[in-house]
């Protein structure tokens, strides 16, 4: 068995004190009580804003090999699949690579356009991971969220490097990271401060 030579790492926005979304998501609120509509426009103003000023950052945030999400992320439909969602992205998602979606209930993969297909993975994270690196081939596998899904794969010991794009406003609650985790070293590898967010990566120590 070949042995994985890419990295685990994760990839997220965060307010000032921690939270990657708000209270009380919906499938109209989907960053909950963000400070403005729902939509995540004040955590996300460093993409859509300002994206020349924060091109490499953007640009590499779809460069993996493959990802993981937690079923929160992937939508708001909750229990059995009761209606055919497929994510936030429209029909021609952002990821062209293989995207395994963390759930309780089973689903047949969906391909979509531009080479992304949906895979929904019931056996746990670490499960999802080995998929995930298999799909990857040697490239990084990216671990995109939400905070929940991050907590649980760091506080297991599985991400090599933390990307955190930390937006200038405060929630006060919501979905936080580093929630449940346990201590961790943490080697800062860069970090850059725009108009809308800091760019901080770290490398996760055993």
């Amino acid at each position: 068995m070949t042995t994985p030579t890419g990295r685990v790492v994760c990839d997220i926005t965060i307010s000032a004190d921690g939270f990657s979304a708000g209270l009380d998501q919906t499938e109209e609120r989907p960053f909950g009580d963000d400070g403005g509509d729902g939509s995540g426009a004040g955590l996300h103003a460093w993409m859509f804003d300002t994206p020349d000023e924060n091109r490499a950052e953007i640009d590499r945030l779809n460069t993996a090999g493959a990802f993981i999400m937690g079923r929160n992320m992937f939508g708001p439909v909750r229990g059995a699949w009761d209606r055919r969602w497929n994510g936030w992205w429209g029909d021609d998602p952002p990821f062209h690579a293989p995207v395994f979606v963390l759930t309780h209930h089973a689903r047949e993969p969906q391909p979509m356009d531009g080479g992304t297909t949906y895979h929904f993975v019931t056996d746990g994270i670490a499960a999802a991971l080995d998929r995930a690196r298999t799909a990857a081939d040697g490239s990084d596998v990216t671990v995109l969220g939400g905070a929940t899904t991050i907590n649980q794969y760091l506080a297991a010991g599985l991400i090599d490097e933390l990307r955190l794009h930390i937006a200038p406003l405060t929630l006060g609650a919501g979905t936080r990271l580093f929630e449940g985790v346990p201590p961790l070293k943490l080697e800062q590898l860069t970090s850059r401060a725009a108009s809308r967010v800091t760019h901080v990566t770290y490398r996760v120590s055993a």
